[in-house]
């Protein structure tokens, strides 16, 4: 038998499966989730118990519509997608325009009500204050007395003095400037001798400014951008007409059904037979009412699908497609390529022109009769559900604030493009009144006191109304400039908000 003569302990470190790490302990947020609580806390105030629905229509995969391509197989694609399931959008407003005229329901008119939002977001933005003086300064002194607070932050590094305290310090500057003057001595005592070395000048020095201050920007900032009060001639009436284009085929699922299309196929010609996109989407360029003969400009055109629908209509003989990024040109000829039959011979630089350009500094003045500014915005439904591009990343937080700037700029400098009757319609993809109406209200101010130039406002609900069967909007009592189609499970599109508006003769 054998026998043991020495034993080897080799010290092994043993994992435990339940044992976490002390970052996945710590539960970071992701881009998504703070998304998410700012959503919460903004929109929860200003939709009050309806942000419920919309955030669960949100997160859920949303609805597409499909728009049959004119260049290919149309007849063959229309039959397919009919047998699919799918309902032609045309014949569905005409469903709702036979029975708007036999009902005697009045659409209430526009911005009639606005006291209630404003005084949800004046109190959001009092909120928000709070917030950052909390966060900053401390409630009580070091004794446990109570100090008192600041009313909001200042960033520009200087402080408001008020006339009793300037009045009161007056005397104090006066004779200190006159005892320098007339009694200037030299304390020796305090003169540091350098063979003693200098590091006590360095030993202190008051703070007189954050460094970065100026570079920060407080979230309650944003708030401001939402104005009210116009000092400006404003008129809005409601729109005179809506013609839905004749040649254009739009085919989507009847309200509850989330079903999908299938994927496009290549036609005879070589294009692909239809194009899917959200169905919200097609409404600016729809409202638009692009006709023949007019020079058209979609200032924010990529990736593509708004341009695409206002090409099928057949009415365009000319098309200018900007955007700011070479790459987002690049994804909007790739789309032209696909969708465009002979898109070099008969298409790229005759009919269709792509412009790379910052849309605030296109400077072809009255040149247009009409122009689509679907401006960048937060994309609501993208940041809920994808990182990758997510505005609301840490490092892009001075930029998302900023957001509202570039679109004023953005819209104000479309509205000098337009020629003296022409028309244009703003658009977003965001719930937030600030990027909607409170944008609109900048952009009208700014031209008129810069440049003279008046505008009105076209109400469209009246012509959202034949819509009702596919999408869900936003009541217009809600709205001061435009209408918004709202997320909505069973019609789950958008958010989109538009507004058209006409350049004064």
């Amino acid at each position: 038998m054998l026998k043991v003569r020495s034993i080897v302990l080799l010290p092994r470190r043993w994992k435990s499966g339940a044992k976490k790490r002390w970052n996945v302990l710590q539960n970071k947020k992701n881009n998504c989730d703070r998304a998410m609580d700012n959503f919460d806390d903004f929109y929860g105030s200003v939709y009050g118990s309806r942000w419920k629905n919309m955030r669960a229509a949100l997160l859920t995969r949303h609805k597409y519509v499909a728009m049959v391509n004119n260049f290919g197989d149309t007849e063959q694609t229309c039959s397919m997608l009919e047998t699919d399931g799918a309902i032609n959008m045309k014949s569905l407003i005409n469903l709702a325009q036979d029975r708007l005229k036999d009902s005697t329901e009045t659409v209430p008119e526009q911005g009639k009500s606005r006291h209630e939002i404003e005084g949800k977001l004046d109190a959001l933005f009092r909120k928000q204050q709070e917030r950052e003086v909390a966060s900053i300064y401390p409630s009580s002194g070091e004794d446990g007395s109570s100090n008192s607070l600041p009313q909001q932050l200042k960033f520009d590094n200087t402080e408001e003095k008020h006339p009793a305290e300037e009045e009161f310090n007056n005397p104090f500057k006066q004779s200190l400037t006159k005892a320098l003057e007339e009694d200037v001595k030299l304390d020796e005592h305090r003169l540091v001798d350098p063979q003693f070395g200098t590091g006590g000048l360095y030993e202190y020095m008051p703070a007189h400014s954050i460094k970065g201050m100026e570079d920060w920007v407080a979230e309650s900032e944003h708030y401001k951008y939402y104005q009210t009060s116009a000092d400006f001639p404003l008129t809005i009436e409601p729109e005179a007409s809506f013609h839905y284009p004749e040649h254009l085929s739009l085919y989507t699922y009847e309200m509850g059904n989330c079903s999908d299309f299938k994927g496009p196929k290549k036609c005879l010609t070589g294009v692909l037979s239809h194009f899917m996109m959200d169905g919200a989407s097609t409404l600016p360029p729809l409202f638009l009412q692009v006709k023949p003969g007019e020079r058209v400009l979609d200032a924010c055109a990529s990736p593509g699908g708004k341009s695409l629908l206002m090409l099928q209509t057949l009415h365009l003989d000319r098309l200018v497609c900007n955007d700011i990024q070479e790459s987002r040109l690049n994804k909007l000829r790739k789309v032209m390529q696909e969708y465009l039959f002979d898109f070099k011979e008969r298409w790229a630089s005759k009919r269709l022109i792509f412009n790379q350009s910052d849309a605030r500094n296109l400077d072809q003045y009255e040149q247009f009769d009409k122009i689509l500014v679907d401006v960048p915005c937060t994309t609501d439904r993208h940041v809920l559900n994808e990182q990758d591009n997510n505005i609301f990343k840490p490092t892009r937080i001075k930029e998302r604030l900023r957001i509202p700037e570039l679109q004023a700029g953005i819209l104000a400098n479309c509205l000098r493009l337009l020629r003296p009757g022409g028309s244009l319609v703003y658009s977003t993809c965001s719930l937030s009144p600030i990027q909607n109406d409170g944008v609109v209200h900048m952009a009208l101010q700014k031209v008129f006191t810069e440049y003279g130039i008046t505008a009105t406002i076209k109400d469209l609900s009246q012509h959202t109304a034949l819509f009702s069967d596919v999408f869900k909007f936003e009541h217009p009592k809600g709205l001061k400039y435009g209408q918004m189609v709202v997320p909505y499970l069973p019609a789950n599109f958008g958010p989109m908000y538009f507004s058209k508006i006409t350049r004064n003769v």
